[in-house]
This record gives C-alpha cells, sequence and structure tokens, in this order.
C-alpha cells in the first residue's frame, strides 16, 4: 500500500533534546555546568523517558512539561546542581526553543512537495510542540501536531498510535513511522506501522515483539525511501 502519511516522533528524533544543557553550558559562569552537562542530559532524557512509562504503568497520567521538570530535578540533584534556580529556569526556557537537526527542514519540505501528510506523533504536550516547531521554523511542513494528551497516557500505548488514523483517515500500512526511540519505532511497528528508526548513537537494537523496518543515522533519505 502507498505511504500517504509520514508521523514523526519530536525529541531526538526531529529535535536535539540535548542542546539545552549544551548551550547553556557553554555560557560565560556556566563552569560547573560545563564540566556535568553531558551527564545532565543524558540524565534528564533517560528519567523523562522512565517517568512516562512508569505513570502510563500506574495510571498517573500528568502533562510532559511536569514530567520532563521532574527528569531535570533528579538529574541536577544527581550533579549536586539541585540548589542552582536561576540554572534551572534557564534551562527548562530553552527546552521550548529547541533545535531541528540540520536536515529536518529539508527532509520535511521533500516529504510535502511529494503530497504526504506530515505530523508530528509526541508525548510532549501542545504547546510545548508548539513551542519547538515555532522556534525551529517547520510548521509550514507539518499538518498536525498530536499529543498524547488527547488520551492522558504516554507512548507505547496503542491509544497513542491510534490518533494517527483517528487524524488523518489513513490504514496503518498508509503510515510511515520515525523515532529516533528503538522502542517507539519497534511498539510502532508491532501496532502495524511501516517503520525507521533514526538511531543517531549506534545502539544495538530493542528486544521487543516488533522490529524497525529500516535503521537509519539520521532522516535525510527518508524521502528516497517514501
Amino acid at each position: 500500500m502507498t505511504i500517504t502519511t509520514c508521523v514523526f516522533d519530536a525529541y531526538g528524533t526531529l529535535f536535539d533534546v540535548a542542546a539545552a544543557a549544551r548551550v547553556v553550558a557553554e555560557e560565560p559562569g556556566r563552569e560547573k555546568l560545563a564540566a556535568v552537562w553531558p551527564q545532565i542530559a543524558a540524565d534528564w532524557r533517560a528519567k523523562q523517558l522512565e517517568y512516562s512509562w512508569l505513570r502510563a504503568v500506574a495510571g498517573t497520567y500528568v502533562p510532559f512539561w511536569e514530567v520532563t521538570k521532574d527528569g531535570l530535578d533528579w538529574a541536577m540533584e544527581r550533579a549536586g546542581l539541585q540548589d542552582d534556580l536561576e540554572l534551572r529556569e534557564r534551562l527548562l526556557a530553552l527546552y521550548w526553543e529547541l533545535p531541528a537537526y540540520k536536515e529536518v527542514p529539508f527532509m520535511l519540505a521533500h516529504l510535502k512537495a511529494a503530497g504526504k501528510n506530515c505530523a508530528i506523533l509526541s508525548n510532549g504536550n501542545k504547546d510545548m510542540l508548539e513551542g519547538a516547531v515555532d522556534s525551529a521554523g517547520v510548521g509550514l511542513y507539518l499538518d498536525a501536531l498530536i499529543s498524547v494528551d488527547k488520551v492522558e497516557t504516554f507512548k507505547p500505548a496503542r491509544e497513542v498510535y491510534d490518533l494517527v488514523g483517528a487524524r488523518f483517515g489513513c490504514a496503518p500500512e498508509e503510515v510511515l513511522f520515525v523515532s529516533s526511540n528503538g522502542w517507539d519505532a519497534a511498539h510502532a511497528a508491532a501496532y502495524g506501522f511501516n517503520t525507521v528508526w533514526v538511531n543517531r548513537m549506534g545502539l544495538p537494537m530493542d528486544r521487543l515483539p516488533g522490529k524497525p523496518g529500516r535503521v537509519l543515522s539520521d532522516l535525510s533519505t527518508i524521502p528516497e525511501l517514501v
């Protein structure tokens, strides 16, 4: 079946989640952060995902922004920076302005020129996604920003992937779903989507029921696949 709809995870797939810590670490007077920013960025992202999974299992949904703040608080405490409230606010502010990876505008533009529906499907709440999309300047290439807020649970719940068909009226086989999270691509494949795992870090394949149809190192060849 022809691919009609290309759906992308947001954080880590289209937008560089490590950029907030990296950018702030380069500012004058940030020597303490500069020494530990890679650890903080990694811990922040890991806890953000872990808390989303645990909340989904426990049925204690909160908007992703709350999960994001909780993850940062854990990461800062581990690094011994929990008392720097100004740093906390600076890092959180930049999370609304994450840059897109360099190939993203070109890739999305080619998909739209080919007549494909393009959308984001993300754990992020709608205002977070709007902030990132506006900051990156890619909104003109996207037909929809689909947030898990509609179903009040997080990926990889099937209800989340159901949102794509509900929005575009398409069958799963018509969808190309792209994520930098191996577990997300695997569950989307098990759901019935055509999937691409953007494995920027060269990680091993997750041992899960589904497997991504393709594994790429970046997004630049997505238009050729479609």
